[in-house]
C-alpha cells in the first residue's frame, strides 16, 4: 500500500491554501448553529410541531457524524483535492435545496444531503492543513483553525437572526452559496494535486456497523426514552471494535492508533471538549431568551464576549503549543474556564455574565489548541487522515452527548440545575486532562 504524497508547504504558500480551506469550513461551521434561531419560524411557516422541526438540526448532525469515517479512506483512494471539491459540491446542493424546501419533510431530507457534505468539509480542512504545516508549525496553524472553528458556530445565531428578520428563513441556507462558490474557485488555483494514491480497499462491514451504531446512539440521545435503540447502537459499535481489532486488512477507522498515548489522550479530551462546549452552546441561547427575556438576535449578541475570548486565545497560544507538552496548557485553560462558569450560579447581571463568558472563552481557547495538537504530535504523516477521522467521530459523539444531556436536565429541572451541570461538566473536563501527555514527545518519521 502506498500513501498519498505528503507535501509540506513553504511558509508563504500555506496562506492561500489555508484561506481556501477556511472559507469553505466557515460555511459548514456556521450551519451547525445558524438554524437554531430559525426553528420557531420554521415551525410556523411549514406548519410543523417542534418535535418535527427539531429534526432540521438533528438530521444535519447525524449525517455529519455518519460520513466522517469515510474521510480517511476516500482521501487515500481519490486524493484530498477531489474529495474537497466533492464535499463542497454536496454542501452547496444541499444548501440550495434546503432554501427551496416546501415542507418539513423535504427540508429534513435536504439537510441530510447538506450534512453529508459538511461532515467531510471539517475533517478535510484539518488533515490537509496538518499535512501542509508539518509538526514544527502545527500549533500556529491549528491556532488559526481553532479561531475560525470557535468563532463561526457562535456567530451563527447572530447572523441567523439578522437574515430571518431581514429576508426570511430561506436565506439562512442561501447565504452558504457565495461562500462555497468562492472556496471552489480558490481550490482550482491553490489546492495542490496529489499524484500518489493508496490502494486500500473500503471496509464495507465497518461502513455499515460504525455509522449505524453512531446514528442509533445519537438518535437515542436526542430523542430520549429509547433504550432499545441505545442498546442496539452499543452492540453495533462493540461488534465494530472487535472486528476492527481482529481484521487483518485496514478497517474503516484505524483503532490501533489508540496505542499512541498522545493520540489516545487527545481523542479522549476531544470527546470531553465536545460535551463541555456543545452542551452550553445549546443551553446558553435558551437561557438568555427564556430566562432573561432577550430576543434571538440579542441572545446571539450576548455570546459575543465568549467569541472574543476564544479568538484571542486561539491566536496567542499557537506558538506555545508548538513548544510545550499538551497537559500544562490544557490544565491552565480549563481551570480558567471553570472560573468563568461560576458566575452563572451567582448573578444575573448582564455585564458580569458578559465578563464571565469572555473568561470562559479564553479558557476553552487555551485548552482546545494543545488538545488538537496532541492528536498529531507523535503520529507519522501517513497516519494523519485516519487520526482525523477517528478524532472527529469522537468529538461529534461528545457534542451530541453534551447537547442531549443539557436538554434532558433543562426539561427535567430547569435552568438552575442546567447551569450547575454546566459547571460540573467543565470541572470534569479539567479532571480529564490527566489523560494528556505531560512531557514532550517527538513526531514519528
Amino acid at each position: 500500500m502506498s500513501a498519498p504524497a505528503v507535501t509540506r508547504a513553504p511558509a508563504g504558500s500555506i496562506v492561500p491554501l489555508a484561506a481556501t480551506l477556511l472559507i469553505g469550513a466557515i460555511a459548514a461551521l456556521l450551519d451547525t448553529t445558524i438554524v437554531a434561531v430559525a426553528l420557531d419560524e420554521l415551525g410556523r411557516e411549514l406548519a410543523a410541531p417542534i418535535s418535527t422541526i427539531q429534526w432540521v438540526t438533528t438530521s444535519y448532525v447525524l449525517a455529519m457524524t455518519a460520513v466522517i469515517p469515510l474521510v480517511g479512506w476516500s482521501v487515500g483512494r481519490f486524493g484530498a483535492r477531489a474529495m474537497w471539491l466533492a464535499a463542497l459540491g454536496l454542501f452547496l446542493l444541499g444548501s440550495v435545496l434546503s432554501g427551496l424546501a416546501w415542507s418539513a419533510g423535504s427540508l429534513v431530507g435536504f439537510r441530510v444531503l447538506q450534512g453529508l457534505g459538511g461532515g467531510m468539509i471539517l475533517p478535510l480542512t484539518q488533515l490537509t492543513l496538518a499535512r501542509a504545516a508539518g509538526p514544527d508549525r502545527l500549533g500556529r496553524v491549528m491556532g488559526v483553525v481553532g479561531l475560525i472553528g470557535q468563532l463561526a458556530p457562535i456567530s451563527g445565531p447572530i447572523l441567523g437572526g439578522l437574515l430571518i428578520d431581514g429576508w426570511g428563513w430561506r436565506w439562512i441556507f442561501f447565504v452558504n452559496v457565495p461562500i462555497v462558490v468562492v472556496s471552489m474557485v480558490m481550490t482550482w488555483r491553490w489546492f495542490p494535486r496529489e499524484e500518489e494514491r493508496a490502494d486500500r480497499r473500503l471496509d464495507l462491514g465497518g461502513l455499515v456497523l460504525l455509522p449505524a451504531g453512531l446514528v442509533a446512539l445519537l438518535y437515542a440521545l436526542t430523542e430520549g426514552g429509547a433504550p432499545v435503540i441505545a442498546v442496539a447502537g452499543v452492540a453495533l459499535l462493540a461488534v465494530f471494535v472487535v472486528r476492527s481489532l481482529r481484521r487483518a486488512g485496514a478497517s474503516l477507522l484505524d483503532l490501533r492508533l489508540f496505542a499512541d498515548r498522545s493520540f489516545r489522550g487527545g481523542t479522549v479530551m476531544m470527546f470531553v471538549i465536545g460535551v463541555t462546549t456543545w452542551g452550553p452552546m445549546f443551553l446558553l441561547p435558551l437561557y438568555f431568551q427564556q430566562s432573561r427575556g432577550l430576543s434571538a438576535f440579542d441572545a446571539g449578541l450576548a455570546l459575543v464576549p465568549q467569541s472574543i475570548g476564544l479568538g484571542l486565545a486561539a491566536l496567542l497560544v499557537g506558538r506555545y503549543a508548538d513548544r510545550m507538552p499538551p497537559r500544562p496548557l490544557a490544565v491552565a485553560g480549563l481551570a480558567v474556564a471553570v472560573v468563568g462558569t461560576i458566575p452563572f450560579l451567582l448573578t444575573v447581571d448582564p455585564p458580569l455574565l458578559g465578563a464571565a463568558l469572555f473568561v470562559r472563552g479564553i479558557g476553552f481557547g487555551v485548552a482546545s489548541l494543545p488538545i488538537s495538537v496532541a492528536l498529531y504530535r507523535t503520529l507519522s504523516p501517513a497516519a494523519i487522515p485516519g487520526a482525523t477521522s477517528a478524532s472527529n467521530v469522537v468529538q461529534r459523539v461528545g457534542a451530541a452527548t453534551g447537547t442531549a444531556l443539557m436538554a434532558a436536565i433543562l426539561q427535567a429541572s430547569g435552568f438552575g440545575d442546567a447551569l450547575t451541570w454546566m459547571l460540573v461538566l467543565t470541572a470534569l473536563g479539567l479532571a480529564g486532562t490527566v489523560f494528556l501527555p505531560s512531557r514532550e514527545r517527538r513526531v514519528k518519521s
